[in-house]
């Protein structure tokens, strides 16, 4: 008797046990916030530019660690252009937080070489990412309204203002590099005349 008894305590624990771990899954709230209205770049942009855009404060609003990632979205009802989701790289592009913490994610946009002038729209969104954990909910994200505007300009134009936002952007060391690659060509072309200067005065002498 007292073993059925026993046995029957250690169920209605166990019963218990999992009931609090369902319920507390149950209950678990994922949430996100964004420390941003809108962002609107007032500078004209330009095909081929490398723009870094205001850095966005993601947050974490749920009651749980949630890992977080970063997108681009469209809404229809929008009448201007829309950018390619992969004008945009995000550092960092996904990230962990804790309840009541936020996480700072700078943005880069950069405009291809071929690119339609005009008015461009779109949200930048961040959101929960899938984990595989039970109890995970990735239904819910904030977004924040992106403006701004491409200026006309030609492929050559575009070519030079790519070739001038990488320099800026990986200075100090592309002019670094740029200085290395003019010796080595300076080197070449110097070796070449040496060389052609010793084959003309190595034939006037044979003459």
């Amino acid at each position: 008797m007292n073993f059925w008894k026993t046995k029957s305590a250690t169920l209605s624990i166990v019963c218990v046990l999992c009931m609090s771990f369902f319920v507390h899954d149950a209950l678990a709230k994922v949430g996100v916030g964004m420390g941003a209205g809108e962002i609107r770049v007032t500078q004209p942009i330009k095909p081929g530019g490398m723009y870094t855009l205001p850095s966005l404060r993601i947050f974490n609003t749920g009651d749980e660690v949630t890992v977080y990632g970063m997108n681009i979205a469209y809404h229809q009802d929008h009448p201007e252009l829309r950018p390619q989701k992969d004008w945009f790289s995000y550092n960092p592009t996904t990230f962990t937080i804790n309840p009541g913490e936020s996480q700072e994610v700078e943005i880069t946009m950069m405009v291809p070489v071929k690119t339609e002038p005009g008015d461009y729209f779109a949200f930048v969104e961040s959101g929960p990412v899938a984990t595989g954990e039970p109890g995970t909910s990735v239904g819910v994200a904030v977004a924040t309204k992106l403006y701004f505007n491409v200026v006309p300009a030609n492929i050559f134009e575009a070519i030079s203002y790519r070739v001038s936002t990488l320099f800026a952007a990986y200075a100090p060391w592309s002019w670094i590099g740029l200085g290395v690659s003019i010796m080595l060509l300076l080197g070449y072309f110097f070796r070449k005349f040496f060389s052609f200067n010793i084959s003309l005065r190595k034939q006037k002498i044979e003459d």
